[in-house]
């Protein structure tokens, strides 16, 4: 598996990440009936090429370059970007319970602002 967005997305979903993508592996995008119902946006993992140019283009630092550099408390969500597929609704119903649980788990973290997460979540 290759990069894994992480929970500064739940909230953001913001699409720079999407228009940098060279290979069309981050979903949903904004024109796929996915995107209004989703939580946050997911990496294909056998679409990523992992060329990194997603990483800068984030304004939320979700995305991390690998399963083992995505810190402890986010590592449900390497689960959640693993099992969606756009267009399949049951793969998109899972992946979207993992992300409930991780934000049921995650409370007190929800509440702070996407763009402060990930450095809430190292420490």
């Amino acid at each position: 598996m290759a990069f894994v967005i992480t929970d500064p997305c739940i909230g953001t979903k913001d699409a720079a990440c999407v228009d940098v993508c060279p290979v069309d592996c981050i979903h949903p995008r904004k024109d796929e009936p996915e995107f209004a119902t989703t939580s946050m946006l997911y990496i294909h993992p056998d679409e990523c090429i992992d060329c990194g140019a997603c990483v800068p283009a984030c304004p939320v630092a979700a995305i991390y370059d690998s399963p083992e550099s995505t810190p402890a408390s986010q590592r449900r969500l390497i689960e959640a970007n693993a099992a969606y597929r756009a267009g399949d609704a049951a793969a998109v119903a899972q992946a979207e319970a993992i992300v409930k649980a991780h934000i049921a788990a995650h409370g007190e973290l929800m509440g702070i602002a996407p763009a402060e997460r990930a450095a809430a979540h190292a420490k």
